[in-house]
């Protein structure tokens, strides 16, 4: 039996090759478009559940207010971990990082490599983190000062074949700024070798030193800190508990020194509007939480709004081409009418024929699920390089996704032939022999099926043209700065006591217009810094500023207006205590009238230490971060280091580049040249949303080209069901334009509502995401028409495409005896 139900299936398959082949080709996308997303979305969200106890391990955050400037850093205070795990019983370890250098110069001997990333851990790491030892012991490797930790990876790279373990490397230019710089450079030993940390893990380390060699780790202020603390918790621990026990700590520990730094209690500190928390953050929703991105986090991490939205999709796209299926397969049921009549008079029951069709969408789904797969590797290696992702498919072919691709089959089986097989197999059989099926209120439902299409795939090109429009508006929006034309040598402080000789070669050639020594870039890899403005001097009240430390050619060098006073010049002499601040910082400070030579109190230490600063000019605002927030106040001092940014002519760039590198290397320090243009850091900022405007405008064509065989089913349904009133109109004088447009005319207003239904819904949707940025478009009104003027042209030439076959049809055969 079943065996002559899979002939009777394949048969008809083959019988009817157009509808066979556009169903099969829309499942085919859909299921593609859903296994690709399913495998970022799997990989997303599989991010450090690797870790045996990852449900237990929790990070510690920071959330303060203090004045207008809010801070939500990553990064505590260094006493908080001890502390922690002494004072609250559920905590089982406590553990810290201090990530310090993300290609750290290594020397082995006389080889020199610059390879890894190196953070300071507490001994008991591992304790948290269980990453697999291939070599050494996890209880002590890490039990002395100056003893480092490696992956696979990085040993292989430093030591080859050898066994790297107690071999010597030095660890230089390596440190950190607490107050002032403390520098960890120097020998270490290896103590331990581990395998390499997986990519789904939110910190990636190939050298892991003691933090037992970093002074600063005994350090015991509560007013400031960068370590990234770590919790495990007691199995069955509350985490509300457990969080509600932290303000009475906070404030025990905090108190006297916020007396001693700030000049003012906790409790009046917290009466001002002013506030300070810690709070917990689940290990597993780190990656995914982009709040702390550049505040603390070790790497930029993903999007969940992103990730949802990608879910979204893959679930529409499935869904119209499942719609699809339903659409075209009821729009043949005129042509198998017959059948099914002389089926059920030989005694067939409803329950045989809807396995039948339910038989055959099944294998049109296996059909499409191979395809499927195929077309998937295809575009896998695209989306990987989309995505900076390193998906496979291998991941498929374990026992939990096998599992599941047999349900997604299933699944889309019933979805797709579902309907069809009950509306079929509901056929009189004294109409089916007749042929007349006539229509019923069942087309409403398809209708309603294509307004559903249609109404996914205005979002789309709506979201589409929007994220374009907001990108042009990035590229196109004054910056305050110029970005074109210029050089950025981020590490140029690595030439060490070469890089005053090398900026004065640079200075004296023709070709370089301008040149300026700071570590403070308005885009991409920057030192980062703030300081805190006394605004009252009986109060603790401050405005936290960010601090940029430049020379008296950097406002210059990136085309920056001076609006009142002057720029630093070392010609009227010491700029030491001289500072040049924005115009939000003007505002803020409520010093409009008259800023020039105001002078202020900036804190120095945490033990109330204090310095003099005066303001000597204001600096038109600029965008010193990314247009996501908003410009906030920003201070100048004078203090050039490390970087270099120059300015030259757009022809002489890539000569003067080849000059450069060759002076670079002839001074011999071991260290390679490395550049890049601020116009293509700036625009890295936001590769996020280009690849998103990307994968929009792909998604945008598949689901308006997979909505358009929906509709092109619909016509066809249509059209077989006014096969007789088309011949009868054109008996009587019908132009084959007229016949044309009296189809056309139904489908255009389902197009119709689906711009009605889309337009609220893109815009609320659209409207969410560019409340990410604080500077974007308003969704203009041009949108909107553009978007349908797009929907409904390439609808009505669909429709236009199935019509005017019938309409050319001779009246003779539609009106001729059956």
């Amino acid at each position: 039996m079943i065996k002559t139900y899979l002939k009777i299936a394949w048969r008809s398959l083959k019988k009817n090759k157009l509808v066979s082949f556009i169903n099969i080709l829309g499942l085919a996308l859909g299921i593609a478009t859903c296994l690709v997303i399913s495998l970022y979305v799997i990989e997303e969200f599989s991010y450090d559940r690797f870790f045996a106890n990852s449900e237990r391990i929790f990070r510690v955050t920071l959330d303060a207010k203090i004045g207008e400037q809010t801070l939500s850093e990553a990064s505590v205070m260094a006493p908080v971990a001890e502390t922690f795990k002494e004072e609250i019983p559920e905590v089982e370890v406590s553990t810290r990082v201090l990530n310090l250098h993300s290609n750290t110069k290594i020397r082995i001997g006389e080889k020199v490599i610059r390879k890894g990333n190196t953070a300071f851990v507490d001994p008991n790491f591992f304790e948290v983190f269980d990453l697999p030892f291939t070599s050494g012991d996890p209880a002590t490797a890490l039990a002395k000062p100056n003893s480092v930790v490696l992956t696979q990876d990085q040993a292989t790279a430093l030591f080859g074949k050898e066994n790297p373990i107690n071999q010597a490397i030095k660890l230089e230019g390596i440190g950190h700024y607490s107050g002032q710089y403390i520098d960890l450079s120097g020998d270490y030993t290896v103590t331990g070798i581990i395998e390499s940390i997986p990519e789904n893990s939110h910190f990636d380390f190939a050298m892991l030193a003691s933090m037992l060699g970093n002074p600063d780790a005994k350090n015991q202020s509560w007013l400031s800190g960068n370590y990234i603390t770590y919790l495990l918790l007691d199995k069955g621990a509350n985490t509300d508990q457990v969080e509600a026990k932290f303000p009475a700590l906070t404030k025990k520990y905090m108190e006297d020194q916020m007396k001693q730094g700030l000049g003012v209690g906790f409790d009046e500190f917290f009466e001002k509007g002013n506030h300070v928390y810690l709070k917990l953050q689940a290990l597993t929703d780190i990656h995914l939480n982009n709040q702390f991105s550049g505040k603390g986090d070790f790497e930029a991490g993903g999007d969940m709004q992103t990730v949802l939205i990608y879910c979204a999709i893959a679930v529409f796209m499935l869904l119209i081409a499942c719609i699809n299926f339903m659409n075209l397969s009821t729009a043949g049921a005129s042509q198998r009418a017959k059948e099914i009549g002389v089926r059920k008079v030989m005694g067939s029951g409803k329950q045989d024929l809807v396995f039948q069709f339910l038989l055959e969408a099944l294998i049109a789904v296996c059909i499409a699920m191979v395809l499927g797969l195929l077309l998937a590797k295809l575009a896998l290696p695209f989306f990987n390089d989309f995505a900076d992702k390193s998906l496979s498919l291998t991941f498929l072919f374990q026992p939990t996704f096998l599992l599941s691709l047999f349900a997604l089959i299933l699944l889309v089986t019933l979805m797709a032939g579902g309907y069809p097989a009950f509306f079929l197999s509901a056929f009189q059989p004294i109409e089916s022999l007749k042929k007349k099926i006539t229509r019923s209120n069942r087309s409403g439902l398809r209708s309603s099926l294509v307004v559903f299409q249609f109404s996914v795939s205005v979002v789309l090109i709506i979201g589409t043209l929007v994220v374009s429009q907001q990108m042009k508006y990035i590229q196109n929006k004054d910056l305050g700065y110029d970005k074109e034309q210029l050089i950025v040598l981020r590490d140029a402080g690595l030439l060490g006591e070469h890089l005053d000789v090398f900026k004065d070669k640079l200075k004296a050639d023709p070709r370089v217009q301008n040149l300026t020594i700071s570590a403070y870039i308005p885009s991409g890899p920057t030192d980062t810094n703030s300081q805190n403005l006394v605004t009252d001097a009986s109060t603790s009240s401050t405005l936290r500023m960010i601090q940029y430390g430049i020379d008296e050619e950097y406002i210059p060098t990136l085309g920056m207006e001076i609006v009142a006073g002057r720029n630093f010049s070392l010609d009227l002499g010491s700029e030491e205590n001289n500072i040049i601040i924005n115009q939000t910082a003007v505002k803020k400070l409520g010093i409009e009238d008259d800023p020039i030579g105001q002078v202020f109190e900036k804190r120095t230490d945490n033990q109330g230490g204090r310095a003099e600063v005066k303001i000597v000019g204001v600096v038109k605002d600029f965008v010193a971060k990314s247009l996501r927030e908003p410009i906030k106040p920003l201070m100048m001092v004078y203090n050039p280091y490390y970087s270099l940014i120059l300015k030259a002519e757009k022809s002489e760039l890539q000569p003067l580049l080849a000059d450069m590198e060759q002076t670079w290397n002839g001074f011999n320090s071991g260290e390679a040249f490395h550049y890049a243009f601020l116009d293509e850091l700036y625009n890295e900022t936001y590769i996020q949303e280009a690849k998103m405007g990307s994968f929009l405008t792909v998604l945008s064509l598949m689901t308006i080209f997979v909505a358009c065989l929906g509709l092109f089913g619909l016509v066809t349904f249509t059209a077989e069901q006014r096969i007789k009133e088309i011949g009868i109109r054109k008996v009587l004088g019908s132009t084959v334009n007229q016949i044309v447009g009296m189809l056309a005319k139904d489908f255009i207003k389902l197009v119709g509502i689906s711009l009605i239904i889309a337009f609220p819904a893109s815009y609320f949707f659209m409207d969410m995401w560019l409340e990410n940025f604080a500077y974007h478009i308003d969704i203009a009104w041009w949108i909107y028409v553009l978007a349908a003027g797009i929907t409904l042209l390439i609808a009505f030439g669909t429709v236009c495409l199935r019509s005017v076959k019938a309409a050319l049809m001779n009246p003779v055969d539609s009106l001729k005896s059956e």
